[in-house]
This record gives structure tokens, C-alpha cells and sequence, in this order.
């Protein structure tokens, strides 16, 4: 590890009450913007599906995505709970199912609540006074409204010339200006940006897409926030590289771009096929489940191709 970290809570610049963070930054005239240069003729799926045996954080004691029914067309007619009989049972074929997993599964976003520093999460908000016996109550995931903005795909793995970044490759300020300069884009405030390592391509087998992952550097992480981003995202499980270079925070990117910037963070979306179209400017549609005071949800975000602007 090398130095401190040395990141602070911060105080949202929208008020004692603000618990959106950066996604301030979208506007209703920015969001018809960019809905209007959308091509919805293509659209991404950047996000994966859920099974039994999918990559998950097993290993920090959270559990494993688990489905199972709760209701099957044989046993509604064995149950009869409904109380209408055998012939009615059998003729109305019955399923319903309940889903068990850790909110952090899967392609999902990180609320602002997820880290903070020493007790407080993003705009003072502390443990104290704010987190219950179920869940916290500022910053939460019901917190996050519906991204909808221009996404920029900054490509570092296919800007080395690699299909996958090394374990542990730390993502410097000039990687991200060098790749943004060869696909000829630069940032905006009001974007979310993805930044690809390339591990995606190696999912659903959880010894190669989880793990010492390669990711963005504290000081990438805070340039790219001075970009003015209103959300962060990556196709590996923290956005940042793992483990740690800093001896005073063992997830740093995670504070910094929750604690520090109030930028929610966006895990294991799937930008191959971005990637292999070179699509690298799109409209971003995203909105998480509203879970009450939750530290991350699924997330399906879609990606649809901009068509230029007309002069």
C-alpha cells in the first residue's frame, strides 16, 4: 500500500437535506436532449441475468443468489389454498416464485449510503441518527431516480490492445485521456461514464471475472468526479483496482465517489457488446428497484446509439 487516502464526507452543495448527490446534475432539458438524439432502432442490454451458481461475494459471508417456488401448478392443486376446488386448480395453471440475494448481485448500483467515513455517509448524514435497526434512512436506494443521460464507454482494455487488463492494473489519469482521445470524445458534465477492463468477457466463471480486479486509481476516480459525472460504472465488481494502494482505506473509489463526490456507482455492467460496435457515445437508461433505505439494487441499464446533431 502506499499513502493515505485521506478522503472526507462531504457536504452536498444542494442543501442539508440533498440525498441525490450528483444526480442533480441531470435536468428535464437534458434528459429530453438526450432522448431525442436516441436510436432506439439498436438498444445495449448492459446488464446480466440472475441464476443459481452465479458470481457473488460468498466469500465476505453474503449469500448466494437463491430461487425458489413458492407455488407450482400441481401444488396449487394438491394445496388448494385457494379454496376453488381440484377442476378449477388444474384448469388455471399457477407459478409464483420468491428470489433470495445480497443487493450488491449481479449488474447493480451503489446507493450513497453504501460507504461513508468515519460514521457519516454523503452530506453528514450519520449512523447515529440515521441508520435503524433494518436499514438507513437517508441515502438509500428509493433515493436513486432514473439516469437518463448521454453514457460515454471509455474502452482502456481495448486501448492497450488486450482483452482483459491485468489483475490489479491500476487505471491512471492519462489511460482514461488517452483512450477518450482515440475514440475522439471527451467528457461532459451530466454523463455517466463506463469505464471497460475487459472482465466481463470472462462471465459467468466467478474465478476470472471476480478478484483482485483492475480498475480506476484514486487519483483517475477524482478526475474523472471533476468531470462533473453524475454517475460512475465498470464491467468488474467495485469500479475501482483491488486490493487497495492506500494504507488508510482498503475501498477508497468507493468512498470517494459515494462519500466524497455523491456520484452512485454502477457494478458489473456488461459493455462487450459496446465494445466490439465501438460504441462509445450513447443515451444511458437506468433505474434501479426502489428498495427503502438500501445500500444497492439491481440495475438494468440500456445503452441506445445517439444519432448526430443537426446543425
Amino acid at each position: 500500500m502506499g499513502d493515505n487516502a485521506d478522503i472526507r464526507v462531504a457536504t452536498s452543495p444542494w442543501g442539508p437535506d440533498d440525498q441525490l448527490g450528483a444526480l442533480n446534475l441531470m435536468t428535464p432539458a437534458s434528459m429530453a436532449a438526450i432522448i431525442a438524439r436516441a436510436d432506439a432502432s439498436r438498444v445495449y442490454d448492459l446488464s446480466i441475468d440472475y441464476f443459481v451458481g452465479m458470481p457473488s461475494f460468498q466469500a465476505a459471508g453474503d449469500p448466494a443468489y437463491q430461487i425458489f417456488m413458492s407455488h407450482t401448478p400441481q401444488g396449487t392443486v394438491v394445496d388448494n389454498l385457494n379454496g376453488v376446488g381440484e377442476a378449477i386448480n388444474r384448469h388455471v395453471c399457477y407459478s409464483g416464485d420468491v428470489i433470495f440475494m445480497y443487493t450488491h448481485t449481479g449488474t447493480h448500483i451503489d446507493s450513497l449510503n453504501h460507504f461513508g467515513t468515519d460514521g457519516q455517509i454523503y452530506n453528514n448524514f450519520s449512523a447515529e441518527d440515521h441508520l435503524g435497526s433494518r436499514h438507513w434512512f437517508k441515502g438509500g436506494a428509493e433515493q436513486i431516480v432514473p439516469i437518463v443521460s448521454r453514457g460515454v464507454l471509455i474502452d482502456v482494455a481495448a486501448h492497450h490492445g488486450v482483452d482483459c487488463l491485468p489483475d490489479s492494473y491500476a487505471i491512471t489519469v492519462d489511460d482514461l485521456q488517452a483512450a477518450l482521445s482515440a475514440e475522439e470524445l471527451s467528457i461532459q458534465s451530466g454523463d455517466v461514464v463506463f469505464v471497460r477492463t475487459g472482465r466481463m468477457r470472462y462471465w459467468p466463471d466467478g474465478s476470472r471475472t471476480l478478484g483482485d480486479p483492475p480498475g480506476l486509481s484514486l487519483d483517475a476516480a477524482r478526475w474523472i468526479t471533476g468531470q462533473g459525472i453524475v454517475a460512475i460504472g465498470s464491467d468488474q465488481e467495485c469500479v475501482e483496482v483491488g486490493p487497495s494502494q492506500h494504507e488508510d482505506n482498503w475501498l477508497p473509489g468507493h468512498c470517494h465517489f459515494l462519500a466524497e463526490a455523491g456520484v452512485p456507482m454502477i457494478e458489473l455492467a456488461n459493455l462487450e457488446e459496446l465494445s466490439s460496435d465501438k460504441v462509445y457515445e450513447f443515451a444511458c437508461i437506468a433505474a434501479p428497484i426502489r428498495l427503502r433505505g438500501a445500500s444497492g439494487a439491481p440495475l438494468r441499464p440500456l445503452a441506445m446509439p445517439l444519432r448526430a446533431v443537426v446543425p
